[in-house]
């Protein structure tokens, strides 16, 4: 880590070169799993595990759920890079070490990124088990300041000022709602909504999310995002709804991260299929 918690090129380089040293595979496209959402990596075959304690600059993750290791492998006989657990900000560091992995992918050549998160539900329509595909999002922190771009800007890496009215590709979302509806699984669509943490929503604030137009929220994703499009980088995301967020104050249940934890055991299966037909499908760069 640098001393002032800011990055630079060379140093999505030296981890680059460092996770090269691993693999032969080069992989176009790359994975985040969510919390509860490690068992999708072991499904990779010919794998390398590289734990990110041995990629330099490489933020850990000290999150119940969160693996903490790069896998690199083929999934659908594709060849992939995964990323098993994400640092968030909440835990000490600045939005520009918890992205530095994305910066890292792009190194790397992966051109097309798949992003998996657990979310609450905020769209009564929806149940805790669903699946929901991102169209858009509400980077919330963002607009406030907390955005992951701001800083100096290296203009071979991307613009100053990068659109995000395609952040998540439109053609992506065709292919993944074609093979939803192919395999016969229940692919919801909606707008997520990027909060900092750690904190799960007060009702009021639940009450504020739906009314703004978020149909599930978390505390991840929208930072990936904004730095994997300032890139150039497709990007498809998918939400696994692990619990319904809490809108009364009068309600009996709270939330909890162990219940984030078991629905996503229970929502494996299907993102896992998803995402195997997914990627065997995907176009080649």
């Amino acid at each position: 880590m640098t001393s002032n918690n800011t990055f630079t090129r060379e140093h999505y380089r030296e981890a680059a070169a460092a996770i090269g040293r691993w693999s032969h595979l080069q992989p176009r496209i790359g994975l985040i799993l969510g919390s509860g959402l490690n068992a999708l990596a072991d499904e990779a075959e010919d794998v390398q595990r590289i734990p990110y304690r041995e990629i330099p600059h490489f933020p850990l993750t000290g999150v119940v759920g969160h693996v903490g290791q790069l896998v690199i492998g083929r999934l659908a006989g594709r060849a992939v890079l995964i990323l098993q657990g994400r640092a968030h900000a909440y835990e000490g560091i600045s939005l520009q070490q918890a992205t530095l992995p994305v910066r890292v992918m792009h190194e790397l050549g992966i051109t097309t990124l798949i992003v998996t998160n657990a979310a609450g539900g905020i769209n009564p329509n929806f149940r805790a088990g669903d699946l929901m595909l991102i169209t858009d999002h509400i980077g919330l922190s963002a607009m406030i300041g907390h955005n992951p771009l701001w800083g100096p800007n290296d203009d071979t890496l991307g613009p100053r000022f990068p659109a995000m009215s395609k952040a998540y590709d439109p053609a992506l979302r065709r292919l993944a709602l074609a093979v939803a509806a192919e395999q016969r699984i229940l692919l919801h669509q909606g707008v997520y909504c990027g909060l900092a943490g750690p904190a799960f929503e007060t009702p009021a604030e639940v009450r504020f999310l739906r009314l703004i137009g978020a149909d599930a929220c978390g505390m991840s994703t929208v930072p990936e995002v904004m730095v994997a499009r300032h890139m150039g980088m497709r990007v498809l995301a998918f939400s696994a709804i692990s619990n319904m967020a809490i809108d009364d104050i009068d309600a009996p249940a709270e939330a909890t991260h162990q219940e984030v934890l078991e629905a996503g055991r229970l929502l494996v299966p299907k993102l896992l299929r998803l995402l195997r037909h997914v990627i065997a499908v995907l176009p080649e760069d």
